[in-house]
């Protein structure tokens, strides 16, 4: 089983993301496997869409494995840099959105970004948003999660300078169920300053926010 994966340690290094793994739709074996594997070489590693069965599995192994439920993700932990506070946020439109929320937020930390999350700021009362314009408008780059009909990423892209990674969410029912609705207002927003990922996608929202801050970082410098 150890032929049917290559890992790509050099990855941080070359891009500034570091290697992760996507669990889902790997056998409880196979998992237990690359974490072997990772553990002989004394590397971390960030395993996502991780079910919980096999989070318990790997923990009664291994004393390193560090399991968050909401966000479906752990950390493979042989010293992982401490995170540095960052003025980006991650805002939800409702509590449904937090498992999506939670997975961009872990995928931060794992790579030395601590984000903070805004739950639960839906336009239904807008009031919930203007609230946390202090906050948000202070914010170089904002990841949006919104399920339903995504009003959020229009409504937020108006009113704050930074840009908005919208991240259409999964939740919904009707002609919004998973995330398809929500995904089309991210697309078809009027809104400047708006750029989409995929529907549910955490990790992708969270590497581009780190891609970003890296090459802001970068200019900066020079």
């Amino acid at each position: 089983m150890a032929d049917e994966f290559n890992f790509d340690w050099q990855r941080a290094a070359r891009t500034g993301i570091a290697e992760a793994v996507l669990c889902s739709d790997k056998s409880q074996a196979h998992v237990a496997d690359i974490v072997a594997r990772v553990q002989d070489r004394r590397e971390s590693l960030l395993l996502t869409r991780l079910s919980s069965e096999t989070a318990e599995f790997l923990a009664a192994e291994h004393t390193n494995i560090d399991w968050h439920e909401v966000s479906a993700t752990a950390f493979v932990d042989n010293g992982i840099e401490q995170p540095v506070d960052s003025n980006c946020v991650i805002v939800t439109a409702g509590t449904s959105d937090m498992s999506v929320a939670e997975e961009a937020r872990r995928t931060l930390l794992f790579n030395g970004l601590n984000v903070p999350v805004l739950p639960d700021c839906g336009v239904a009362g807008l009031w919930r948003l203007t609230d946390q314009l202090p906050v948000l408008s202070k914010a170089p780059v904002i990841i949006a999660v919104a399920g339903m009909e995504g009003a959020l990423f229009s409504v937020l892209a108006g009113l704050v300078p930074g840009l908005v990674i919208a991240v259409p969410g999964s939740t919904g029912y009707g002609v919004a169920e998973g995330g398809h609705a929500a995904l089309h207002s991210a697309l078809a927003t009027c809104a400047p300053g708006v750029v989409v990922v995929n529907i549910d996608n955490g990790f992708g929202a969270a590497c581009s926010m780190l891609k970003i801050l890296s090459q802001l970082s970068m200019s900066t410098e020079k």
